[in-house]
């Protein structure tokens, strides 16, 4: 307690008593005082706090901490003076009996001498152990003398060695006496006993055995041929009785482990659990016993040799070996091949064994030294087992492979519930399993947990990098719920789409369940990183221990589970690896109706409240024939087509097929769906290629159909029931969609607009020649509202890369293309397109198409900004700009799309007071993306009081960050210029962010839901181009570096602006400002030739204003002297001084009232001043 005090700073309460009050006590006075009063509330707590009950009573009313103390001082001290006597008389008096062990005996006089120590009665040691001596038992009396007889000082420590050894070693013999065939003792050891003489000694004798490598001979000289192997000979009509020893470490009692073999240093003879491991065997029936660590006792059942084949290929012959069942380990004993001249070196966590220089194995420290032995020899011994042909296959093993080759024991279970025929086991193992499912021995057994459903939730992620599913999918995420062991696997793309499919999940088990799922368990995976959404959620989310899996046990040995029968799947069916994803999913979905270990029922059973009917199953990759549906069924011909079963559909009643053979109805390697085919007998198919990429995925159950044969029945979304745009990838699915009739239209018009361009003639390819491929491209245009504006197909080269259109170029070369898809014409098939303007996604396209937009204006005498083949034209006369739309509708192929009220994502709003662009609509879309739509807005877009630095601790996602700020980078660039700092700021730390730098982006999120609606207005006056510009000096800790910022405003909005980083260091505020300066400098320059270029333009500009508030700044700029202290910045200030003078820009030091902009772009801490004049909300403007 004192100590406690100590460390609180309090203690001194206990020995100072309180200063006393005066009159016009300072300042100070006054502080100590209320100082010592609270320090002697809080001791006088922690002295009452560690009372008993009875003891707070009788102390709860004194007053201070000094008074308590010394009235238990003066309590407890007297009661020391008292013990201390007691406890001096106890440790005279004590004598050691015959009757209880010494080291009992002996742990209670060291806990005496402990409480002289705490009493501070200081013993010397050597008569400690004199004393302890003198108090050994009468029967003791030789070792007594034999001990004070010793010339060497002995410590207490070893003095309780020597008593250990002696006390085992008594026990042996009085073990042999009474005829008792246990005793105690350390390992494990083999000790032979002689008669004993009347004093209770016998004479001890330690034999030789243990093993060799096979090539080499025993001893030399040795006439005796077992002397000569190492054997330790033990005849089988003893009169002497042989006593074994075994105590195990607690922490091996995890698992019983018939095949490894550890080395235990302490042993004088091997052990072995497993009767297949011997190579000759004779049985031992005297009754021998064996005493395990746990008090418990097993029966030696024989002896013989071992042969034991190192993964090096040399293998080591053990002899005399014991044959115990119950023991936990197979044990070496190191003193046994010690004594047969084998040579042992244990370095860290390695183990290496040699004899006479040559290497005979290794192993590896695991709690003991492990072994590492080649364990084929002895699974090829034990495991071997013959399958019989898929062909003729027995009712076991048809309904084994029809569920996916689980445990049998399961089905069993599931015979016993009538879920599956009754079947009788042939004896044998499948072979499909042994190649499939050999593993590791496991770690820790699974604790029982009493959980409700939706209570706990584990998940995992596992990756099949190897081969693509026909998805193209290469993550497997699974959900199962702790109390039903129900289990969803999702197939994703990207790591990333984790926690989107967690909040499918969450979305449909909640609905169906009633209840909020309260915790997610994951490994440390990046992929759930989003603690804002757990915070918002109020879900619980535990993670494991790093590198530690075995503390997501469930998730783990699920996956372990799911891949054995995927793999098992895969193999028995012959299947490619391409299906790995069907695999999986209907390796779920069995699971999900195969009886758990622990309490006989089904996972379904427990999660839908009904018992699963199973006699639809079929064996995975079987082949069958599928019968089209009835508007696809000819009245002559087949009526049905040849396909793989792959799976079951998740809430739907039909079967998942792969067709396989040509056929005038469904394309190759597509996936159908339907209810209405003939399995046969269940062949399997081993030669079915490998699937395309091209099948996408539109169920987080498997890849999607292509064409399906018979829809699902209705039934609960497993998705969200939000709008989902699923991008068409072929023009076949674009035929089969829903809205065919608009792809039909949209791709006729595309068609129509390059025969009447004349981009391409048919013509036969010339010899050596390789057309380009085409692929058709569709996409649906949105408008503001998110509504469909309309059906857009376009037709590419081969590449596909090109993301902009260009059209219409004049090509210099030959090109030829294959006919496009849908449009090839009749009675010319093998004829190819020979273009004579560029396509879409050619290499040459952008160069073309600028080059004929150039001279086609430029020989008009106009001048147009344009975004690939985008326009928009503005002007004050609309009899110009009709004009200029009929000019370039005469050269082009130009649909006039009227007025314009959005343009790149950027809103045109017309009034009163000018026009205003906005991105009101993008930034609610975004808000959307990043799941920001009900924050609540605040307003600002950082806190200053908040200091950004590099991440030195966990990193979130940072795809999901470098998302995040090129989003609101699109904002900012366009027409949100008050985000332009926050921005800069937060795009520093795109590489490594933190949970900081995301809160800091959900933060600028925020303030752009309050602010929404602003947007820049221009009035068009006043039409004088001025600037503004700031320096924030030092504004990163880390790197010394400052900020620049600038805005150039025209016609009353702003027109350009920035906020960036200093790339060089400055050492004031004034260095700082000077290359703000010289930054917003270059940009007047630019700005103001790109004014001169524009022929309305017909005023003479004046010199561009560009506002500082920095005299020294402004001294620098125009003067004329040099300065040496700042000549890092001579490039700089000459650029300037030559801007002054050739009248492009003009510095002021004044600031307007509350106009000074450009504070917002590199001062946050300024974030108060106003920036009306630059954003207005799109109503009031």
């Amino acid at each position: 307690m004192h100590f406690y005090l100590t460390d609180l700073k309090v203690v001194y309460v206990l020995s100072t008593p309180c200063a006393a009050f005066v009159e016009n006590e300072t300042l100070e006075q006054t502080r100590n005082r209320s100082k010592w009063v609270n320090a002697d509330y809080i001791c006088r707590g922690h002295i009452l706090n560690g009372m008993s009950d009875s003891l707070f009573d009788v102390y709860q009313n004194v007053e201070s901490a000094k008074e308590l103390w010394d009235r238990l001082e003066a309590k407890y001290m007297a009661e020391d003076v008292s013990s201390k006597k007691f406890l001096v008389g106890n440790f005279l008096n004590y004598k050691m009996v015959d009757t209880r062990p010494v080291m009992e005996q002996y742990h209670e006089l060291q806990r005496m001498l402990g409480q002289f120590a705490q009493y501070d009665m200081k013993m010397d040691e050597s008569i400690s152990v004199s004393s302890m001596i003198d108090k050994l038992p009468p029967s003791w009396k030789d070792f007594k003398n034999n001990m004070k007889h010793k010339k060497e000082e002995l410590t207490l420590v070893e003095l309780g060695s020597h008593f250990q050894i002696e006390q085992s070693i008594r026990d042996m013999e009085k073990c042999s006496v009474g005829g008792t065939k246990t005793v105690t003792g350390s390992l494990v050891n083999m000790v032979e006993e002689g008669e004993s003489s009347k004093t209770g000694k016998g004479k001890r004798k330690s034999g030789k055995g243990g093993g060799k490598v096979k090539t080499d001979a025993g001893p030399s000289g040795s006439k005796d041929p077992e002397k000569q192997s190492g054997m330790f000979v033990v005849p089988v009509d003893r009169s002497v009785e042989n006593f074994y020893v075994s105590m195990i470490s607690e922490s091996f009692y995890v698992q019983d482990d018939d095949i490894s073999w550890w080395v235990d240093s302490g042993a004088t003879c091997h052990v072995c659990k497993n009767l297949q491991w011997f190579k000759d065997f004779k049985p031992i029936e005297d009754g021998s016993l064996l005493k395990m660590g746990n008090v418990a006792t097993e029966p030696i059942k024989g002896l013989g040799s071992v042969n034991l084949v190192f993964t090096s290929g040399n293998s080591l012959l053990l002899c005399n070996v014991l044959y115990v069942p119950g023991i936990r380990k197979n044990l070496i004993s190191g003193i046994v091949l010690n004594n047969c001249g084998y040579k042992q070196v244990m370095e860290s966590d390695k183990y290496i064994l040699s004899k006479h220089g040559t290497f005979v194995g290794f192993g590896y420290l695991n709690g003991m030294f492990k072994l590492s032995l080649d364990v084929s020899f002895f699974n090829n011994s034990v495991c071997m087992a013959s399958t019989s042909s898929s062909n003729n296959c027995s009712k076991s093993e048809l309904w084994h492979a029809r569920l996916g080759h689980v445990h049998y024991k399961r089905m069993r279970d599931m015979s016993k519930m009538s879920l599956i025929p009754a079947f009788e086991l042939n004896g044998e193992k499948c072979k499909t399993c042994m190649l499939t499912k050999i593993t590791r021995q496991p770690f820790a057994k699974n604790i029982n947990r009493d959980t409700k459903v939706l209570e706990l939730v584990h998940n995992d992620l596992c990756d099949f990098h190897s081969t693509p599913s026909l998805g193209n999918k290469k993550y497997v995420v699974t959900f199962i719920d702790d109390a039903t062991r129900y289990c969803y696997v999702y197939l994703c793309h990207t790591k990333d789409e984790a926690l989107e499919k967690f909040k499918i999940y969450k979305q449909e088990v909640e609905l169906y369940h009633g209840v909020k799922i309260k915790t997610l368990r994951t490994d440390r995976g990046g992929e759930y990183y989003d603690p804002v959404y757990f915070q918002s959620t109020g879900l619980i989310h535990q993670t494991t221990a790093p590198y530690t899996p075995q503390q997501n046990g469930v998730s783990e040995r699920k996956n372990r589970t799911l891949k054995e029968m995927v793999n098992s799947m895969l193999t028995y069916s012959g299947l490619s690896e391409g299906f790995w994803g069907e695999a999986m999913l209907t390796a779920c979905y069995l699971l999900n109706r195969v009886p758990k270990k622990r309490n006989k029922l089904t996972p379904y059973e427990l999660w839908h409240k009904k018992v699963p009917k199973l006699s639809y199953l079929r064996i995975w990759g079987c082949r069958a024939v599928v019968r089209l549906t009835d508007p696809k069924i000819n009245n002559i011909g087949q009526r049905g087509i040849d396909c793989v079963f792959i799976g079951y559909p998740e809430n739907s009643k039909c079967y998942r097929f792969y067709v396989i053979e040509p056929n005038d109805y469904v394309s190759v390697h597509s996936v159908i769906e339907s209810r209405d085919a003939d399995f046969g007998n269940e062949d399997r198919f081993t030669s079915v290629p490998k699937p395309t990429d091209t099948i996408a995925s539109s169920s987080n159950f498997g890849a999607s159909d292509q064409v399906t044969v018979s829809p699902p029945e209705p039934a609960a979304p497993r998705r969200s029931v939000r709008a989902r745009k699923a991008k068409l990838l072929t023009y076949i699915e674009a035929m089969a969609s829903r809205d065919a009739a608009f792809w039909k239209e949209a791709i006729q018009d595309e068609i129509d607009s390059i025969m009447q361009n004349h981009t391409w003639n048919l013509s036969d390819l010339p010899p050596g020649g390789k057309p380009l491929n085409s692929k058709w491209i569709f996409k649906r245009k949105m408008k503001v509202d998110g509504s469909i504006d309309k059906y857009k197909a376009r037709l590419v080269t081969q590449g596909f890369r090109q993301k902009e259109a260009f059209l219409n170029g004049e090509l210099n070369e030959e090109i030829y293309m294959r006919q496009p898809e849908g449009f090839v014409v009749s009675g010319n098939e093998n004829k190819v397109c020979k273009l004579v303007k560029s396509l879409y996604g050619l290499k040459q396209a952008p160069k073309q198409w600028h080059q004929k937009f150039d001279d086609v204006v430029l020989s008009n005498g106009v001048i147009i900004c344009l975004y690939v083949d985008d326009m928009l034209i503005i002007g004050t006369d609309q009899d110009q700009v009709d004009k200029t739309k009929e000019f370039l509708s005469s050269k082009f192929d130009m649909k006039d799309m009227g007025e314009a009220d959005v343009i790149l994502g950027i809103k045109i709003i017309r009034g009163e007071h000018g026009i205003t662009i906005s991105q009101s609509h993008y930034i609610e879309k975004m808000l959307n993306k990043f799941n920001m739509k009900d924050c609540s807005p605040i307003g600002t877009p950082m806190d200053p009081t908040v200091k950004l630095m590099p991440n030195k601790g966990v990193t979130v996602n940072q795809l999901e960050y470098s998302r995040a700020i090129g989003s609101l980078m699109y904002a900012m660039l366009s027409t949100r210029p008050d985000i332009a700092f926050a921005v800069g700021k937060l795009s520093r730390y795109t590489h490594n962010p933190g949970l900081i730098h995301w809160q800091a982006i959900n933060r600028v999120f925020k303030y752009l839901k309050g602010t929404m609606d602003y947007g820049l207005t221009y009035s068009g006056f006043p039409s004088v181009l001025e600037g503004y510009l700031d320096a924030s000096w030092i504004t990163n800790k880390e790197d010394h570096s400052s900020t620049s910022g600038w805005v150039f405003l025209l016609g009353g909005g702003a027109i350009c602006w920035a906020s960036k980083k200093q790339t060089c260091i400055t050492a004031s505020t004034m260095e700082s400002e000077f290359v703000a300066l010289a930054a917003a400098g270059k940009e007047a320059e630019w700005l103001r030739n790109l004014i001169y270029e524009i022929p309305l333009w017909h005023r003479q500009i004046s010199s561009i204003s560009i506002r500082c508030d920095s005299q020294a700044t402004l001294a620098k700029a125009y003067s004329e002297v040099y300065n040496g202290k700042s000549r890092h910045l001579g490039v700089r200030h000459n650029m300037i001084r030559d801007l002054i003078t050739n009248g492009v820009i003009s510095v002021v030091c004044k600031i307007k009232g509350a106009t000074y902009m450009s504070m917002k772009f590199s001062r946050f801490k300024k974030l108060g001043l106003g920036f009306d004049m630059l954003m207005k909300d799109k109503d009031i403007g």
